[in-house]
């Protein structure tokens, strides 16, 4: 029996339409034009490169055929410039918006360059996304929104104080796209994206995710932090369940599921000591000396939530949102590519 998700690409494949994708060259982007192209859809990206790579383009550049790459159009611009966002919004009928300044640690570093990315740029986005007319603007935003909310599961409709910039501007994004539904008829889905995962993942830097950042710190022989004692818990998503959600997203015909926001997950409770030991058994078979390797402990870091996991009933209702991977299925899959020659 096929889920809505497989009929859904089944669709795709023989109605192109045409998709920017904002943050194009970051790795959840970059995975999503590398599934568009290979559903034959035309694609416009957007990127300046502060946080993605050229490398992600060239690696998706790879995967698809000559035929596939010539329906991609990239521009290297930012969302800060409502010219630039304008511009790529022309004739497109749906808008991936991914790009934004990440991490929470950065945004408590840098608040106001956290502000200028993830708030007026998103403004700029929605604005030209509207003017435009574009059949659908879906949009990231983040489990941050919970802050200090102590239920689990998360559901959407039950938040938090926000504990950093960076869930400020998470909140306020979907707080404008409401605005822009209720104003304007604008039709808008936002996706509150729980940890994700997978290839192009940059394993480097101080913000990088704790996921690629162990693979790499165990192949490489440097020391794993764990903040805290490690009993702190996410719920891991694997980046290929964020594609399916997009797209889903992007092509539901059900008006009860527009205007809405969704947790983006597996709906599974992962703790750090048990994520240590998964990515470890993975290292170990390229690197048998990692078994015996210990995490090193410290404190919590500020506005750092102790415990996510997220209820996904209201996707899988509304969007036929059905997760595949588990994130044991995920670091299989993002295992092999972090401990090939192109990640580390």
């Amino acid at each position: 029996m096929t889920n809505r998700y497989e009929e859904l690409k089944a669709i795709l494949l023989n109605k192109k339409s045409t998709w920017l994708i904002t943050g194009v060259a970051g790795f959840i982007g970059s995975n999503l034009l590398e599934t568009l192209l290979n559903l034959g859809q035309s694609v416009v990206g957007l990127d300046n490169f502060l946080t993605g790579h050229k490398r992600n383009l060239e690696e998706v550049k790879e995967s698809v055929s000559p035929d596939q790459w010539r329906n991609f159009s990239f521009i290297e611009g930012d969302i800060r410039d409502l010219k630039v966002c304008q511009q790529v919004c022309k004739d497109v009928n749906f808008v991936l918006h991914q790009a934004a300044l990440g991490s929470v640690p950065r945004s408590i570093e840098n608040p106001i360059a956290t502000n200028e990315n993830n708030l007026v740029g998103f403004l700029n986005m929605i604005v030209a996304a509207r003017d435009a007319e574009v059949n659908r603007f879906v949009f990231a935003t983040s489990s941050s929104v919970y802050g200090d909310h102590p239920d689990l599961p998360k559901v959407e409709d039950k938040v938090g104080r926000p504990l950093s910039p960076y869930a400020v501007t998470k909140k306020v994004n979907e707080l404008y796209a409401d605005v822009f539904s209720e104003v304007y008829g604008f039709k808008t889905i936002g996706l509150r994206y729980f940890n994700v995962f997978g290839p192009r993942q940059d394993p480097n830097g101080p913000y990088a995710a704790v996921i690629p950042k162990w693979f790499s710190a165990l192949r490489n022989g440097e020391d794993v932090f764990i903040n805290g004692d490690g009993e702190t818990s996410r719920d891991f998503c694997f980046v290929e369940n964020a594609i399916q959600a997009n797209l889903l997203a992007a092509f539901t015909e059900n008006n009860m599921a527009l205007n809405q926001v969704y947790n983006v997950a597996f709906g599974g409770r992962t703790t750090l000591n048990e994520l240590f030991e998964l990515i470890r058994e993975k290292v170990v078979a390229v690197c048998p000396s990692v078994a015996a390797v210990k995490p090193i402990y410290r404190d919590f870091r500020p506005g750092d939530i102790l415990h996510s996991l997220a209820n996904i009933d209201k996707a899988k209702m509304l969007l036929g949102y059905d997760p595949q991977y588990s994130v044991q299925a995920g670091l299989e899959k993002a295992g092999k590519w972090y401990l090939g020659d192109r990640s580390l």
